[in-house]
């Protein structure tokens, strides 16, 4: 079992940038597939990136395709999301999630470990 604890988000204004972190505690974040969505007031959880148990995988969603970059270090059981050029419609809450096994990296059902979330607000 692991543990996710996300942290790094805030108040930011458009066009700025910010790095979520996700720490994993309770097994070496190797042996997962990562992943970041984000809930918005009012909307359903939606996809934004993930990255495979290598790394060498990566999957965004096209409406961030460009803007943010999902990364992890393996050895320090921390997993990234540098977001660039934020938009006020990025507002949401962003949450880590992560499984040893996932058939469909953008569905959230496939994924086990959940964080409790950061909140991200862009301002315009």
């Amino acid at each position: 079992q692991v543990q996710l604890v996300e942290s790094g988000g805030g108040l930011v204004q458009a066009g700025d940038s910010l790095r979520l972190s996700c720490s994993a505690s309770g097994r070496t974040i190797s042996d997962y597939v990562m992943a970041w969505f984000r809930q918005a007031p009012g909307k359903e959880r939606e996809f934004v990136a993930a990255i495979t148990r290598s790394g060498r995988i990566v999957n965004y969603a096209d409406s961030i395709q460009g803007r943010f970059s999902i990364s992890k270090n393996n050895a320090k059981t921390t997993m990234y999301l540098q977001m660039n050029n934020l938009k006020p419609e990025d507002t949401a809450v962003y949450t880590c999630a992560g499984s040893t096994e996932v058939n469909d990296l953008r569905k959230p059902h496939d994924y086990r470990y959940w964080g409790q979330g950061t909140r991200v607000t862009v301002s315009s």
